[in-house]
Formats: structure tokens, sequence, C-alpha cells
């Protein structure tokens, strides 16, 4: 077994597949459409990150707590390396990310940074471990 997909359940699958490829530089790599069922992938590297519709989830019987803009952060994040922290940040930050603590070198040595994306979801930019 392999880690292959993490999936966001969002209001929006078109609006937060264009935040990621502007703050991030993640490449579409499909979006499905029927009504209000919505589903769409990028292309961020070994794991695929999609996203659902709130409708398309809700159609299997999925019971979950809608994450919001301004509401507090999921119990979880997802983290994105790049040897420039900084400049990461500064992207994301300049489309539309919402700054939650600027890059920090920890005493492990590792830079880490956080924002908030347009759904609200925690992205932690950080450099590799041990780089």
């Amino acid at each position: 077994m392999k880690f292959g997909y993490t999936l966001l359940y969002v209001a929006d699958v078109e609006q937060s597949l264009a935040f990621y490829e502007s703050a991030f530089g993640f490449a579409r790599k499909s979006m499905h459409k029927d009504g209000d069922q919505e589903y769409g992938e990028l292309d961020s590297g070994a794991v695929t990150l999609g996203f659902v519709s709130h409708a398309l989830a809700g159609s299997h019987g999925l019971d979950y707590a809608e994450t919001r803009p301004d509401g507090p952060s999921a119990a979880f994040e997802i983290a994105f390396t790049t040897p420039d922290v900084q400049a990461g940040y500064d992207r994301a930050i300049e489309n539309g990310a919402v700054a939650v603590s600027p890059p920090k070198t920890k005493p492990w040595g590792q830079t880490v940074s956080y924002v908030r994306d347009n759904n609200g979801f925690l992205i932690e930019i950080c450099s590799p471990m041990g780089g």
C-alpha cells in the first residue's frame, strides 16, 4: 500500500484549484463537474492533492465538519517543501493566502512557515528535513 491522495472537501473546487495553481505553482491534472458535484486534482508530487465539492462528499453519505476561511483551522495541516521557504511564503501571501506564521528556523534546523488557504486549511511551507 502507498499514500496516493489527500482530498480536501471544499465549497468551490474550481476556485480551490486556481488558488493552489497561483499560490503554490501546482499544475492541474483534472477537473470533473456534474452539476454541483465537482472533483479536481493537482500534480503536487508523489501524492495527488485533490478537491471534492461538499455536494459530492455528501453524496457518499459522509459526515464531517466543513472548514471555513473565517473559522478555526482543521486539526491537521498540509506541508509543502521548498528550498526557498521565504519565496514560497511570499508567493502564497501575494496570491491570496492568509499569513499565520512567517518563516522561522526550528531547533532541528528546518525552516518552517504557515499560511491558511482560501478555504481555511492550514498549510505549512517548509524546507526539507535535513536541508
